[in-house]
């Protein structure tokens, strides 16, 4: 079976981060978004991946190539100048064959959940329960039956919400074509669906586990904490002497551990970078490779993109700091988050 990616949108919602990048190529537990749907779709036995992206996007082709460094085939296809899901999966029409899964470029999803949609009898949309789905497209179901699906309504109530994945085949593109642009100017894939169920053609509700959205910067802090927690120590960088580390560390080739440190784990350090002395990283902290982090510096719940420089005696809390900043000594980020 092969999967299609869908990540050419602006990413309005993530600006500033996404102005300079893709926002599927934004890092979390330094790996870009797209990197881990990825990984999970690898391990759950797909190596054939059709990636969506917008006509000024070489960033993403450049870092994953063809697949062959992680395992997979990959080939892109460039959305059209019209906006929304349903002309994005409308650009890999060529592209796929028979039944085929799509993912929104701005979720974590697991193995097992993409197993689960794969083996669904018919067409299918991921979905999850939320106690208050704000912003979200809402499923009608009975009996595991798809009924009407509702983008984005004004009032809400416990409903499961449409997660963004979803098992297709041919007949979506007949539908795609009949969309009409939505009240945003898009044609929305949940609206190509809708027209499905109305001819009568049968969409299951899936109900999922593992799905966590992205749609905003303060996401990136609660996906990059949630990875983390995931992960395992590994070590192939330099540690010196009287440095204390507690939980799951990685620690990425060339990197130096600067005595004095202590690093409260989970924690990821990219490649090349210098830690220290006398610095505190403390949990849920990724930290991007070339990375400088300077003496007396404190690090917590936080997200420091390649490049960057914090020079010492500085705190950083709940942020997420883009890539080749410099932080002026002494500077003080409050735990104050946007959400």
């Amino acid at each position: 079976m092969q999967a299609v990616i869908l990540t050419a949108g602006e990413g309005r919602r993530m600006l500033p981060l996404s102005k300079s990048r893709p926002k599927g190529m934004l890092p979390i537990a330094n790996k870009p978004i797209i990197e881990h749907i990825l990984t999970e779709s690898k391990n759950a036995g797909i190596y054939d991946l059709v990636l969506v992206i917008s006509s000024k996007d070489n960033a993403t082709p450049r870092y994953f190539g063809n697949g062959e460094r992680f395992g997979v085939k990959i080939s892109y296809c460039r959305q059209c100048d019209i906006p929304g899901t349903g002309a994005a999966l409308q650009a890999a029409r060529d592209a796929v064959q028979q039944n085929f899964l799509v993912f929104n470029g701005d979720l974590l999803i697991s193995a097992v959940d993409i197993l689960q949609l794969a083996q669904a009898d018919c067409i299918a949309i991921g979905a999850k329960e939320l106690a208050n789905p704000v912003d979200k497209g809402i499923i009608e179901e009975h009996n595991g039956q798809v009924r009407r699906i509702i983008e984005k309504p004004a009032v809400t109530s416990s409903s499961p919400v449409n997660i963004g994945a979803y098992l297709l085949n041919e007949h979506v593109f007949g539908a795609i074509e009949n969309t009409a642009l939505s009240p945003r100017g898009e044609i929305e894939l949940t609206q190509a669906l809708q027209l499905l169920l109305n001819q009568g053609i049968s969409v299951h509700c899936v109900k999922l586990k593992s799905w966590q959205d992205i749609s905003y910067p303060w996401d990136l802090l609660d996906a990059n904490a949630q990875l983390l927690s995931q992960q395992t120590s590994a070590n192939q960088g330099i540690i010196e002497d009287n440095v204390h580390i507690d939980g799951a560390c990685r620690i990425g080739a060339g990197s130096i551990i600067r005595s004095g440190s202590y690093i409260a784990g989970p924690v990821a350090i990219g490649d090349h970078c210098d830690i220290g002395p006398h610095c505190f990283i403390r949990s849920a902290t990724s930290i991007g490779n070339n990375c400088r982090i300077g003496a007396g510096v404190e690090i917590k719940n936080s997200i420091v993109m390649q490049g960057t420089k914090i020079p010492h005696i500085t705190y950083i809390g709940d942020s997420v700091i883009g890539e080749n900043c410099n932080i002026g000594a002494g500077t003080k980020i409050a735990n104050t988050r946007f959400d």
